[in-house]
């Protein structure tokens, strides 16, 4: 096992980086693990991000960020993280190769999107098909468009839509979809199809639907919105509290702070809007307070 870090961060997204740097330039020493190409943002376009003009791929915006917190000192590992388990003062995480100690801890590991598994999806990720309607709704004005889920968030996501694309299509082969929000669905414009999507076609970028009752669909663009899994085992596994209400997310304060001393949160994983300023915001104070707490630790250890 490696020495003891100030501060080890789960996750190599815009909440994780961002909450890097600003650990990092406290004086902390500052240790990320995790994959960029993980990160939601690093497959979408940006265009509504303060001072980023024009449209600016996340990928892109990911590497300066890296360049950015290696700069100033913080060190990465890109492995994921398998479990992480307190022990008195400070936590143990495990990577795929190694085992790390830290006096801190930030989750920033975002959420994954459920995909549908179906051909052509992967081959036109970036290209048609999307996991955010709120991040790429922009790029689809006035086309046709389709979004495939069963529950509340493929619908919000259909009725979104409808301020933008032309005509958009709602695959839900077992709608769990109630309430308020299944009254709005019905008196919508939006076209629900009974079945389910059986392949994805298209070249260079997303053509049509293959559906399981036989059908064909022809859009541009397809959202899957299967429901954000949040990537939650690690931090149940270690005691971490989630939201009260959807138990979907993970409980913070003001200050990033977890139920557990010296365990942050930030960015997707701490709860809607799932957007890169608020990510970024949320890992700036989770940063600065776990340095601080970090720092009082070094200074209590010290004096004893």
């Amino acid at each position: 096992m490696s020495e003891l870090i100030d501060v080890i961060v789960v996750g190599a997204g815009p909440a994780g980086l961002q909450a890097a740097v600003h650990a990092v330039r406290k004086k902390a020493s500052v240790l990320i693990l995790g994959r960029p190409h993980k990160s939601a943002i690093y497959w979408a376009h940006v265009e509504n991000y303060l001072c980023v003009d024009g449209v600016t791929d996340g990928k892109d915006l990911l590497a300066v960020g890296k360049a950015q917190a290696s700069r100033f000192g913080a060190q990465f590992v890109e492995e994921d993280v398998l479990g992480i388990e307190q022990l008195d003062a400070h936590y143990e995480v495990r990577t795929e190769s190694a085992l790390f100690a830290g006096r801190t801890v930030i989750l920033a590991t975002g959420t994954s999107k459920n995909k549908l598994k179906v051909k052509g999806e992967k081959e036109l990720t970036g290209r048609g098909v999307s996991y955010c309607v709120d991040c790429d709704a922009n790029f689809f004005r006035n086309a046709k468009v389709a979004v495939v889920g069963n529950e509340s968030a493929a619908a919000d996501g259909a009725l979104t839509l409808l301020k933008y694309a032309s005509e958009v299509h709602l695959i839900a082969d077992k709608s769990a979809i109630a309430g308020e929000l299944a009254v709005k669905l019905a008196e919508s414009n939006v076209v629900v199809h009974e079945t389910w999507v059986r392949e994805i076609v298209g070249e260079n970028s997303v053509e049509k639907l293959l559906l399981e009752d036989g059908s064909t669909l022809d859009v541009e663009g397809v959202f899957i919105e299967l429901g954000a899994k949040g990537a939650m085992e690690l931090a149940t596994n270690l005691g971490v509290q989630l939201d009260m209400e959807t138990f979907s997310y993970i409980d913070t304060n003001k200050r990033q702070e977890t139920n557990l001393p010296g365990v942050y949160a930030a960015g997707d994983i701490a709860g809607p809007p799932l957007q890169m300023a608020k990510a970024v915001g949320e890992g700036c104070v989770a940063g600065w307070y776990a340095a601080n707490f970090a720092n009082k630790q070094k200074r209590q250890d010290a004096a004893d």
